[in-house]
């Protein structure tokens, strides 16, 4: 599908050609009526496919927060954060 910008006068059309290209899959879904209906309110959006796109890019955004857990005490960084933290030597008391 693309899509093309409202046109711009005609002085600066030799100049300007804008062109966006969304990529988008046609398939028929078999969906429970008063879940997508909720969806669509919840969610905010007007139509079932933006509720459906969203409602997808959530569950995606939930499960690589999730992911991110696994890389936690796997020795994928070597340092020493205290160390790290302590870069400014102490400042004498001066009493």
């Amino acid at each position: 599908m693309t899509i093309r910008c409202a046109s711009p006068p005609a002085s600066l059309q030799s100049s300007i050609h804008s062109t966006y290209t969304t990529h988008t899959k046609r398939t028929n879904l078999v969906l429970d009526a008063d879940t997508l209906e909720e969806a669509t309110r919840m969610l905010g959006v007007k139509t079932y496919s933006a509720a459906v796109n969203r409602a997808l890019a959530e569950v995606i955004r939930m499960r690589k927060i999730q992911s991110l857990s696994g890389c936690f005490d796997k020795g994928l960084w070597e340092g020493n954060l205290s160390e790290m933290r302590d870069h400014h030597p102490p400042v004498p008391n001066k009493r």
